[in-house]
Formats: structure tokens, C-alpha cells, sequence
């Protein structure tokens, strides 16, 4: 099949132009009909019209043409700028600035969205810059480390030894397959390409559930959970929604003191239709400078790395919790130490969900 042949267009000036010597040639045509017109109802001599036509016929090209240029200046030319601006961004460039200083709305409103679109690709491509970068980083370390472990087992080397090193190893890889996971469980929520059926479960046991799966954890810290757990019925993606329990929780006993206490709760919330979820730590807390940065990609409040973590478990639970139609946000406990994270999700029916 031969592709279609590609129309003409008419450069925007010369388009432009055409209009512009068509409205004074009709302008000059009604003048000359009117003039002569007016020669036979009140016989003026047609010797003077003679001379005032072709007159009137100059002196009209000759405003159609002073039109188009200050037209073309005050247009043309901005337009012209905008696009050689735009050449620049499709190369890459994306610190290119546009002002203007022309008083046409249209002109300042296209200069205004062009600037506000070279700041949003350039934040984009520096979060992406960012992301390579951190994204590099994070397998680079595990990596290393199995590399390196890996290599003393090639030597003769003490069971005891041996066994610390199989350990190190098989930790590091389970921190790189969490890792990879992590990545696209985020991938696919930003290109909303997730797949689940949402079901009718009780969110109080899946809550339950995620504390059992993490018992090595807090019972090696001999942490103490205060949990209240109000029954619940809730429609949604069971699998989804079981991540954001278990990062929140994981990093609930990752910041907590030895022998400190969690508390967990589950409740109704004042307004109909919501359900609360908080979980609060005795840990350090979070400074307030990081509050803000607390759910981005790869940020880590502990930034000496001492503890595990990848500084994607947060970023996960809010792209969930948005996925579900809530909120998640993080403070500080008020009288003691810790951080606090609230969880808030609309209560549906599967009639509701299927109306939305």
C-alpha cells in the first residue's frame, strides 16, 4: 500500500499575507463600485474618478502591506523564536528560556507553557538522571559484596567462616532480589500496567499476617507490639495492599530501639466511609527537613546507610495507597520520641468500585 501524498501547506506569513490583500482588493472593488456609482446618480466627471481610483487602489496596497509587516513583527516573529526555542528542546536542551515582549495574549500564554514545559522535562530528566544513578548504586553493593565473599570461599577457610560467608551471600542476594522486585512493582505502577482482581477480605488479618512474616525480625530486637486491630472488611487488591503493610512494618522495626514497643492500630474513621491504619515506632523520629522527601525514590533519612534498606519501600506504599484512593502520611509522635505513619482508605462496596 503506497502512503498517501503529503498536502501542501502554505507558509503562516504568506497564508497570512493572502488574507490580507484579498480583504483590501474586495475593499478597493466596493470603493471603485461605490465611486462610480456615485458618478452616474450625481454625475461627478469621470475624469476625477479616473485619477481617485487607481489612487485609492495604491494607497490601499499600500496600507495592506504596512499592515502585514507590523502584523508579522508583532506575530510572525515570536512564533518564528518559539520554534527555533522548540528545535533546541527536541535536541536535549531542556534549560532553554522564553520571554516575550509582545502584548498579545495568545504569544504570552504560548511562551508561559513553553517555559513551564522545558522546567517539568528538565526536573523529569534529572529525576531520571537520578534514578540511573541510584539505581547503579544499589546493585552495585550487594553485588560487590557477593563478589567479595564468594572469593574468600574459594580459599581454604574454617567452617565457621564458611557458614558466615554462605550467610552474607544469601543475604545480599535477597536484598538484590528485593531490590529488582521493588523496581517494577514501581515501574508498573507508573505506567499503570499492575494486574489484580480485586477481592473481599479482612484487612485486620492480612495486617496480622504480615506481622507473622516478619517475627525474625522483631523478636531478634525483643521489640514488644501494642496492636489493636479492629475487624474489617475491605474490597481490594489483596496482593497490593500487602506490600504497604509489610514496608511500613519492616521499617517500623528497623528504626526501633532493642526492646522498644510498636503500636498498631486499625479503625474506623470519624468521617463515614474511611478506615484508619497508624503505626507508631520509638525510634529517632524524622527530622522535620526530611518530612517533605520521606516517600521519594532512593531517599534514605539514614543517610550514613547503617541501616538496610534501599529507600524504595516508602515510594512503594504511596504509589499503592494513591493506586487505592488514600493517603499515607508521616510525622512525629507528639510527647516521646518515634515516627508515626497514617494509612487512610476509602471503605467500597464491589457495586461502588465497579461505578467508578
Amino acid at each position: 500500500m503506497e502512503p498517501k501524498p503529503k498536502k501542501a501547506h502554505l507558509n503562516l506569513r504568506i497564508y497570512f499575507t493572502l488574507i490580507v490583500l484579498a480583504e483590501v482588493f474586495v475593499m478597493v472593488l466596493l470603493t471603485a463600485g461605490v465611486v462610480l456609482a456615485l458618478g452616474k446618480i450625481c454625475d461627478i466627471n469621470f475624469d476625477f474618478i479616473d485619477i481617485v481610483v487607481p489612487t485609492m487602489l495604491f494607497f490601499s496596497f499600500l496600507f495592506g502591506y504596512t499592515v502585514n509587516y507590523f502584523l508579522s513583527r508583532a506575530f510572525f516573529r515570536p512564533i518564528t523564536r518559539l520554534g527555533d526555542a522548540m528545535r533546541k528542546v527536541a535536541k536535549g536542551d531542556f534549560s532553554e528560556r522564553m520571554d516575550t515582549e509582545s502584548r498579545i495574549r495568545e504569544i504570552q500564554n504560548l511562551y508561559t507553557d513553553f517555559n513551564i514545559m522545558t522546567k517539568e522535562l528538565g526536573a523529569t530528566e534529572i529525576i531520571q538522571s537520578d534514578f540511573v544513578s541510584n539505581v547503579s548504586h544499589e546493585f552495585k553493593t550487594p553485588i560487590n559484596a557477593i563478589q567479595g565473599y564468594a572469593t574468600l570461599l574459594q580459599g581454604e577457610q574454617s567452617p565457621e567462616a564458611e557458614a558466615e560467608y554462605v550467610q552474607r551471600i544469601l543475604l545480599n542476594t535477597e536484598r538484590l532480589s528485593n531490590l529488582v522486585g521493588n523496581i517494577l512493582l514501581l515501574s508498573k505502577l507508573d505506567n499503570s500496567a499492575l494486574e489484580g482482581a480485586d477481592t473481599l477480605y479482612r484487612l485486620d488479618e492480612q495486617i496480622r499476617l504480615a506481622i507473622v512474616l516478619l517475627e525474625d525480625k522483631w523478636v531478634a530486637k525483643e521489640i514488644e507490639l501494642d496492636v489493636d486491630l479492629d475487624e474489617t472488611d475491605y474490597y481490594g487488591c489483596e496482593r497490593l495492599l500487602a506490600h504497604v503493610w509489610s514496608n511500613l512494618i519492616d521499617n517500623a522495626i528497623k528504626f526501633s530501639p532493642r526492646h522498644g514497643t510498636i503500636s498498631l492500630r486499625l479503625s474506623a474513621e470519624d468521617s463515614p466511609g474511611n478506615i484508619v491504619f497508624t503505626i507508631e515506632d520509638e525510634g529517632p523520629g524524622i527530622d522535620e527537613a526530611e518530612l517533605s522527601h520521606i516517600f521519594d525514590r532512593f531517599y534514605q533519612a539514614d543517610s550514613s546507610h547503617k541501616t538496610e534498606g534501599n529507600g524504595l519501600g516508602l515510594s512503594l506504599v504511596r504509589g499503592i495507597v494513591s493506586l487505592c484512593g488514600g493517603t499515607v502520611t508521616a510525622g512525629n509522635r507528639e510527647k516521646t520520641t518515634g515516627a508515626v505513619f497514617r494509612v487512610t482508605l476509602p471503605l467500597r462496596s464491589p457495586q461502588e468500585k465497579e461505578d467508578l
